[in-house]
C-alpha cells in the first residue's frame, strides 16, 4: 500500500538550484511551469478537480525568479511554487478564471500520486515562507535565498540564515493480546473529530528526545497505556502545515485506559474483527452507535490500520 504525498518524481536539484545563472535559466525556460498556492489553498481544474492547474511562463507574466520557490525537475520542465497572496488584483482574477482552490487533503487520496507529492511539497515551501519573514535572531526582514529552500536576514550585522523546517511527530498502532487469545490494536478520538471517527495515537517528538522515547511518552500521556518493542515502519510528509509523520508499532503491556491526562475524547481497543467493519472518514453516513470510522484515507493513520488488520505489521 502506497502513502499519499510521497513518491515526489522530481529532482530537487539541491546542487543546481544555487547557481543563479542555472536557475534564471529554469524560471525563464517556455516549458516551466508553476504550481499555485493561496492561502494554503491548492490550484485545481474547474471541470476536472482531481488535477491540478500548472501555469506557464506566459500566464503570469508579472512574477520573478526571486518571488517563486523551486520545487525540481524532471527530464523535461522545471516546476516552481508561486504564493499567490504576492500578486496584485487584476494578476488574482485572471487566475481566477483558470481554475479553483482546493483544500489539498480533501482530494489527495484521489489525486495522481505524482501531483499529490509536488502540491504538498509546494504548500508546505510556501507555507515556511509565509510565516518566516522576520529574522528570528534579530527581528529584522529576510530574504527569500537559494531558490527558495533558504531565508537570509537582511541586517548587515547579522546576516542569519534559516531553512525551512519540518516538525518530526511519531504516530503508533498500539498493539496487545488480550487474554482471550485475540489480538487488539488501541485507537482513540478527539472531541472535535466528525462522529464515530478513530485514529491511532500521535504526537510532537521532544527536544533531546529519541523516536521510540516519543513513542513510549505519548502513548502514555493520551491513555495512559505502557508500551514496549517501538518498531519503526515508515514514514510520511505531511505539510499540514509542516510536519513529517514517523510510523511505528508498539506493544502494550498494560491494558487499562485513562484518557482524563491529555486532550484525547476517548480510546478504545479494537479487533481485527471490529476494524473490518469500520467505514471511511469520507463516508457520508453518519455512524449508528457502536459503528465507527476510520481516519483519512490519505494519511499514515489509516495506512498503519489497514496494515495491521492485514497482518502487515505488528507482532499479533
Amino acid at each position: 500500500m502506497s502513502l499519499i504525498y510521497t513518491g515526489m518524481p522530481l529532482d530537487r536539484c539541491t546542487n543546481q538550484r544555487k547557481n543563479k545563472d542555472w536557475l534564471n535559466s529554469q524560471f525563464n525556460s517556455d516549458n516551466t511551469l508553476f504550481a499555485l498556492i493561496r492561502d494554503g489553498d491548492n490550484f485545481f481544474q474547474r471541470d476536472n478537480p482531481l488535477l491540478p492547474v500548472y501555469l506557464r511562463p506566459d500566464q503570469l507574466p508579472g512574477i520573478s525568479v526571486n518571488s517563486c520557490v523551486f520545487l525540481g525537475r524532471d527530464e523535461s520542465v522545471a516546476i516552481f511554487a508561486l504564493d499567490c497572496n504576492k500578486l496584485n488584483f487584476a494578476e488574482s482574477q485572471a487566475i481566477e478564471q483558470l481554475g479553483v482552490w482546493r483544500q489539498l487533503r480533501q482530494l489527495g487520496s484521489a489525486l495522481p500520486a505524482a501531483d499529490a507529492a509536488i502540491q504538498a511539497l509546494a504548500k508546505g515551501l510556501v507555507y515556511w515562507h509565509r510565516t518566516h519573514l522576520y529574522c528570528g535572531k534579530c527581528g529584522c526582514l529576510s530574504q527569500l535565498i537559494e531558490a527558495g529552500h533558504a531565508r537570509r536576514c537582511t541586517n548587515s550585522d547579522c546576516r542569519n540564515m534559516s531553512f525551512p523546517r519540518t516538525d518530526p511527530a511519531v504516530i503508533m498502532l498500539v498493539e496487545r493480546m488480550f487474554d482471550d487469545g485475540i489480538a487488539r490494536c488501541l485507537l482513540g478520538r478527539q472531541q472535535n473529530w466528525p462522529p464515530g471517527v478513530y485514529s491511532t495515537l500521535a504526537g510532537f517528538v521532544d527536544p533531546g528526545e529519541s523516536l521510540e522515547e516519543a513513542v513510549i511518552r505519548e502513548v502514555d500521556e493520551e491513555s495512559g497505556i505502557k508500551v514496549q518493542d517501538v518498531t519503526y515502519v515508515r514514514s510520511q510528509p505531511w505539510p499540514f502545515p509542516a510536519s513529517i509523520m514517523l510510523g511505528f508499532t508498539a506493544v502494550a503491556h498494560t491494558q487499562e485506559i485513562d484518557v482524563s491526562n491529555d486532550d484525547l475524547e476517548t480510546a478504545q481497543w479494537f479487533s481485527r474483527e471490529q476494524l473490518q467493519h469500520f467505514a471511511s472518514k469520507e463516508s457520508s453516513d453518519s455512524p449508528q452507535p457502536g459503528q465507527y470510522k476510520s481516519s483519512s484515507s490519505d494519511s499514515i493513520s489509516h495506512y498503519l490500520i489497514q496494515a495491521w488488520k492485514n497482518r502487515e505489521i505488528g507482532r499479533y
